[in-house]
């Protein structure tokens, strides 16, 4: 009997885990999709009465406004998520984004129906924002609540690999359509992906259906350890917690956004590159971030969570200013060099431990409001701002140098906020 209850106890696991990670990617492809589109063909579209460099500039705000929103995602469904459970939000977050991508596959561009094209499109995005806003640490919290102390770091690190897996089908839809010629491609190839991510929406439903409510929160429920308003306990009695998780967050994806999204625009438009050279360096390092993830998250069930992030976050610093150099050097094999060494390796034992090093400094009653608080509000600073700034910047200076600064001071916030923390591999969820 016990055998057959250690069983089943396996196979939820393992279920919950897959969901996890399903549904995070799913989120992420529809994300990374767009932001991938918005310097491609969005600027054209939707923005086409202005100057290239204002097209782009305003393309990539639309990319940023939801960055802004997604504090407020995390903030309602994440009081959802603690007061009612984990698995009804994030049935809830997959179909609000997956609805929103669909739309914007069908919007018509600026040249049919005006000034109501980038309206909408922006609708869509706010609408994709709150989605994600409270999706991530639900998919976080599946996996970690759903692990023992001694996997936990390999456990939390599962729905970081959704980033890269939704980022990966994202790059290579994109590539698959860009193979068509170009005016097709702006016509309406672009809008496949979009239209048909549906089919990833509706699997990723049904796999989150099919599993039950985490463990953590279920004793939590079953002892009445259920707060009225999270938000409210949340920052009354964590707020240092908050305010850490915030800072931690801006290495892990200001300098992640100029690797995968902004390079694109600028290795095409400034360095001569060839679109599918781009997305092709991308792609590969996407790949191998992808594997070096749980072996990062695995790696820190053994030495810590905060030694693989301050030694991933000091590597950040260190690769700014090289990084762009080899880019400037023109040569694709530099450019897929330099993306798989900043996406593909220093950026993988960062974003590894990240979301288990946060559930670990929050408690079970709070901990989705905590994690997503921290996590979005630490996104829209640094994460949705920085390919607009590092356009702006190479705008207003003509030179890589700033943007190799900005991701040098991402990393500097980073070390200060979790100098305040200690290890936290050891810590009893129960108790953190």
């Amino acid at each position: 009997m016990a055998q057959i209850q250690l069983e089943i106890s396996k196979r939820t696991t393992a279920k919950a885990l897959v969901a996890s990670l399903v549904g995070s990617s799913i989120e992420w492809f529809d994300y990374f999709l767009y932001g991938t589109m918005a310097s491609l063909v969005f600027n054209k579209l939707f923005f086409p009465n202005f100057d290239p460099i204002v097209g782009l500039l305003l393309s990539y705000l639309s990319f940023a406004l939801p960055f802004f929103i997604r504090p407020l995602g995390g903030i309602i469904f994440s009081h959802i998520g603690d007061k009612i459970g984990r698995k009804k939000t994030l049935v809830l977050t997959l179909s609000l984004m997956g609805g929103a991508t669909v739309f914007i596959g069908l919007l018509p561009a600026y040249d049919s129906i005006g000034v109501w094209a980038p309206i909408l499109l922006v609708a869509m995005r706010l609408i994709q924002g709150l989605g994600i806003g409270g999706e991530w640490g639900g998919a976080l919290l599946l996996a970690v609540e759903y692990s023992g102390k001694e996997k936990r770091g390999f456990f939390g690190s599962i729905p970081q690999m959704g980033v890269t897996i939704g980022m990966l089908l994202g790059t290579l839809a994109v590539s698959v359509v860009s193979l068509l010629p170009e005016e097709q491609f702006i016509s309406w190839g672009w809008r496949l992906p979009f239209i048909l991510s549906i089919l990833l929406v509706f699997f990723g439903l049904w796999i989150r259906k099919g599993i039950d409510e985490t463990p953590a929160f279920q004793a939590a429920k079953g002892s009445g350890d259920i707060v009225k308003v999270p938000i409210v306990q949340t920052l009354r009695y964590h707020w240092k917690s908050v305010l850490i998780a915030v800072g931690a967050k801006v290495v892990e994806t200001g300098p992640f956004y100029i690797f995968a999204t902004f390079v694109i625009a600028y290795a095409t438009k400034y360095q001569g590159f060839e679109q599918v050279t781009a997305l092709n360096a991308v792609t590969i390092a996407t790949l191998i971030t992808t594997i070096m993830i749980p072996l990062m998250g695995r790696l820190s069930d053994k030495i810590g969570r905060k030694p693989l992030y301050i030694g991933g976050t000091i590597a950040i610093i260190l690769f700014a200013f090289p990084y762009f150099y080899l880019l400037s050097l023109k040569s694709a094999v530099w450019l897929i060099l330099a993306t798989v060494i900043g996406l593909g390796i220093l950026w993988a034992p960062v974003t590894a431990v990240l979301g288990t090093m946060f559930s670990e400094i929050f408690n079970t009653n709070v901990r989705y409001t905590g994690v997503s608080l921290g996590y979005q509000l630490g996104a829209a600073l640094a994460g949705g701002t920085a390919p607009l700034i590092a356009a702006a910047l190479l705008d207003r200076f003509h030179t890589w140098i700033p943007i190799a600064l900005y991701m040098i001071l991402t990393g500097i916030i980073s070390l200060v906020s979790v100098a305040r923390i200690g290890e936290t591999k050891d810590v009893e969820l129960e108790n953190s």
